[in-house]
């Protein structure tokens, strides 16, 4: 697992480390999230992998199932799809597998894009797969938001 941080590195680093995460620096956090993305998959890059899984911070995590549904659907695609995207009610959300190929298409477009951007450009190399979790299309942005989330967890426990 592959966390990049910006100025935030010293407050994520004792929770990266102590779920077994590699923490990465942004050495430009100014220029945006995407900027970030394309640090995370150099990274994944040079440690010898063809593939990585992304997920947003603002994000809950997936289920097991999704995880599990969208890499068999990863490790069918035939050869022309570059990625796997789950899609809940029409909308895309996340965690994304990606391959060597869209990996390349993020790291080189320009700093200027979003992953968005790349994903509209290359939706002819991507496999929608349709999962029955609402929580891949779920954004959090506001503490109002997170603490709805967090009791909703905790009521279905």
């Amino acid at each position: 697992m592959i966390v990049v941080a910006g100025n935030n590195e010293a407050q994520l680093a004792p929770m990266a480390y102590a779920h077994g995460a590699f923490l990465l620096r942004n050495p430009d956090p100014g220029r945006g999230q995407f900027s970030s993305l394309q640090v995370g998959l150099h990274e994944v890059l040079n440690r010898g992998r063809d593939a990585a899984m992304i997920t947003l911070v603002d994000r809950p995590p997936a289920s097991a199932a999704v995880l599990t549904k969208l890499r068999a659907a990863f490790e069918a695609a035939p050869p022309y799809k570059w990625a796997v995207v789950p899609e809940y009610g029409g909308k895309h959300g996340h965690p994304i597998l990606i391959g060597r190929e869209m990996i390349e298409a993020f790291i080189k477009a320009p700093v200027t894009a979003t992953a968005r951007d790349i994903e509209h450009q290359n939706r002819e190399h991507i496999e929608y797969v349709s999962v029955d979790d609402a929580s891949v299309t779920i954004n959090v942005n506001t503490p109002e938001e997170y603490a709805a989330l967090t009791q909703s967890a905790a009521q279905n426990k």
